[in-house]
């Protein structure tokens, strides 16, 4: 197996992708885009392989909640050059409800969690296979939040200082490790939200180009843009997401 890299920088094209929760939303629009690039093969991951309906991907089972699965994963894909960890969940609540400590633990162990069981588990493949990259799909709610989703919030700031860490503990293996951050995408997860939404496919676009650029973030939308320059241009500044 052969790491197509130019000059230092991953490449989709001809490269073998492990895409998490890719049977709807931003997870097949990854497994779809990784195809369209060229890439060699795409792993398409689930927790029930026959959800995976999209042609030309290999469907695999995997719960990232599973170390089971993740287990059986790596010794199915040990060719992975790019993992995506797009596999998320969200509930809608503040923290001072009365289920606030069940759902964002639930939610944490797929967010964050999930994220930390793959990378680790993937890490040494990558490694073997010429260091390759992550991709970890993060929000703009990394960054403000809103009582709406709350505990989302909390676990999309964690998987942000996550990737963090994990780019620098990485880097002496040579894989990249690129977090992407956007608002509102218009999935299954956002329907009955009324706000504005990018469509699946743009972001994925986005984030594609970012990680064949050797980027180390993303920002892939406009609102995301300007949540993070406010962030920098008026440090200690808290905000707070509109409804």
């Amino acid at each position: 197996m052969t790491t197509i890299i130019l000059k230092g920088i991953m490449k989709i094209h001809h490269a073998t992708v492990l895409v998490t929760g890719a049977n709807r939303g931003i997870g097949h629009a990854f497994a779809k885009a990784a195809l369209a690039r060229g890439a060699r093969k795409v792993y398409a991951g689930a927790r029930d392989p026959k959800s995976v309906t999209l042609p030309g991907v290999t469907p695999l089972r995997l719960d990232v909640n599973s170390p089971a699965d993740i287990a059986a994963a790596v010794e199915a894909a040990g060719d992975v050059t790019v993992v995506i960890n797009n596999a998320g969940v969200a509930q809608f609540g503040g923290l001072l409800a009365a289920d606030a400590e069940a759902g964002l633990r639930q939610q944490m162990e797929t967010n964050v969690f999930g994220v930390l069981r793959i990378s680790r588990a993937f890490a040494p493949v990558l490694a073997a296979n010429g260091g390759g990259s992550l991709l970890n799909v993060a929000s703009v709610a990394s960054w403000i939040t809103s009582p709406a989703l709350a505990g989302y919030a909390v676990t999309k700031s964690a998987a942000w200082s996550l990737s963090n860490g994990l780019r620098n503990e990485l880097r002496a293996q040579s894989t990249q490790v690129l977090t992407l951050h956007m608002a509102f995408v218009d999935t299954d997860m956002t329907q009955g939200i009324a706000m504005p939404k990018s469509s699946p496919e743009h972001i994925v676009a986005r984030a594609f180009d970012a990680l064949e650029a050797g980027a180390e973030e993303v920002l892939a939308d406009e609102l995301t843009q300007q949540v993070k320059l406010g962030l920098s241009v008026r440090p200690g500044v808290y905000l707070q997401a509109r409804e």
